[in-house]
């Protein structure tokens, strides 16, 4: 019998090893690079550190990247027919589009095993890309998660 036919049932603690970046949908992007960049003083990222897969929506005024102190990356997502649920501001909602956790890249396999052991809906993947895979689900409100990985 081979080790894939008993999948682990869960990760093991300390295999997320930390949040990878957090990306926000953002009505006014304008605004929100200001506030980010400007009021904040959170350094954007240009040219080349501008991950490949983001690099036409970054030029095209989609998406804007920003690196926080801890290096954690902040993405804001341009959709302008965003409305908060309610007009009140006290009032809690998120904005948040998804939530990225890190995993050594020979452990995302197993990640992914864990996801579909518990049945766990697949949103969007696995995928492929220059900066590495990443598999895309729900918690049990509905906020999307990811689990990424650097390339092998």
């Amino acid at each position: 019998m081979t080790a894939d036919a008993f999948p682990p049932v869960a990760l093991q603690p300390g295999q997320l090893r930390r949040i990878h970046h957090l990306a926000l949908n953002v009505k006014d992007m304008t605004a929100s690079r200001q506030f980010y960049g400007g009021l904040l003083g959170l350094r954007e990222l240009t040219g080349d550190e501008v991950d490949d897969t983001l690099k036409a929506l970054v030029a095209a005024g989609k998406v804007a990247n920003f690196l926080l102190p801890d290096g954690l990356i902040l993405d804001l997502f341009y959709a302008p027919e965003l409305d908060p649920p309610d007009p009140d501001p006290e009032r809690t909602f998120t904005r948040a589009y998804h939530l990225a956790f890190d995993i050594p890249a020979d452990q995302f396999d197993q990640a992914l095993a864990v996801l579909r052991h518990h049945q766990i809906a697949i949103a969007h993947g696995p995928v492929r890309r220059p900066t590495g895979r990443g598999v895309y689900f729900y918690d049990p409100d509905g906020f999307m998660v990811e689990i990424r990985c650097d390339p092998d």
